[in-house]
């Protein structure tokens, strides 16, 4: 696979249009989690929209994700319908995981999205274990595995990568560097702060990349493909980029200062795109506010959906929880 990508237009618009969806969205479930209608944590992804949509862009329908407890702009840069998960951020039986999951553990099997996932570094076993497994049953299918700087200080981060290097495992590493794990700054819990480098000693090619651009992102995620899908192993990107917003709705945020935050603003990746393709003549004035306005009302739709969605009965809640007391007995 050519680690080249056609910057046509309309791809350009599907790249915007995909960012935008992630960051109104989540826009919309700020205000329904200050309504009460969302309830727990909520960690949203502004900032990092390049990210999530420009790896996405570059996969393909036979391979897997498997996200963070910071997955909404995975979700749905993946093709997890929106309505299915706002309901489930909602807890209602029309989510995703019929509302059991909530905003941090996004499931949808049709679309091989494996979820997020509430333990720091969690996701990146699991990322080996279907890896391996489609390298028997599934050719040329490849596992992309998201995870924030502060994974790497786990020791799950270390085995998975030294055993996704030994037994060549098709997964592509993308570590989501937005410099602070949780509220530490990366100088402060790092010796080594390229975390790219860190892949070197796994024998892994690895590159740095601009998370704040998406064509950058995807074009660094073909070349990551082609390399994975020839049969030579797991790849690793490490995407330099920033949340906007607070790590949690609970997060003070006495960690960074507000100049700082403004100061990343500047490269908001969908202000640059929209810059870049309106003084390209790849956009029009028109054509951006008729893509804002689809976006305004596939979210409206989304919220009405889930809104009108049904709690589950107090009956069906223990099912899928406690193991079959039959099948209990059998196995033992």
């Amino acid at each position: 696979m050519s680690d080249k990508i056609h910057l046509h237009r309309a791809h350009l618009h599907a790249v915007y249009r995909q960012m935008l969806r992630i960051r109104r969205f989540e826009a919309k479930c700020v205000a329904l989690y200050q309504a009460q209608q969302i309830r727990g944590f909520l960690h949203l992804y502004d900032g990092e929209e390049a990210v999530a949509v420009g790896v996405m862009a570059a996969l393909e329908p036979r391979d897997a994700v498997v996200a963070t407890y910071r997955e909404h702009g995975h979700a749905l840069a993946h093709g997890v319908p929106m309505n299915a998960i706002l309901a489930e951020m909602l807890g209602k039986q029309e989510g995703c995981c019929r509302g059991r999951g909530g905003s941090m553990h996004l499931f949808d099997r049709r679309h091989r999205f494996f979820g997020g996932n509430a333990i720091v570094g969690g996701g990146l076993p699991l990322a080996a274990g279907i890896a391996l497994a489609d390298k028997r049953l599934r050719a040329g299918a490849v596992t992309a595995c998201f995870f924030g700087e502060g994974a790497v200080g786990e020791g799950a981060f270390h085995e998975t990568l030294n055993m996704a290097g030994l037994w060549h495992l098709p997964v592509l590493f993308v570590c989501e560097n937005n410099l602070y794990a949780m509220g530490v700054p990366l100088q402060d819990s790092e010796v080594e702060t390229d975390i790219w480098r860190k892949a070197h000693a796994y024998r892994m090619p690895a590159e740095q990349v601009d998370g704040m651009d998406p064509v950058q992102m995807e074009a660094a995620t073909h070349r990551a493909l082609a390399h994975i899908r020839a049969g030579n192993g797991p790849y690793f990107l490490e995407a330099r980029t920033y949340r906007f917003r607070a790590h949690s709705m609970f997060d003070t945020q006495a960690y960074r200062t507000r100049d700082e935050i403004e100061n990343w603003k500047h490269l908001d990746p969908i202000e640059r795109l929209r810059a870049w393709m309106l003084a390209n003549g790849q956009i029009t004035e028109v054509e951006v506010q008729t893509i804002d306005t689809d976006v305004a009302i596939e979210i409206a739709a989304a919220e009405a959906f889930a809104l009108a969605g049904t709690p589950e009965p107090l009956d069906t809640l223990e099912h899928g929880v406690l193991m079959d007391r039959v099948v209990q007995e059998d196995v033992s």
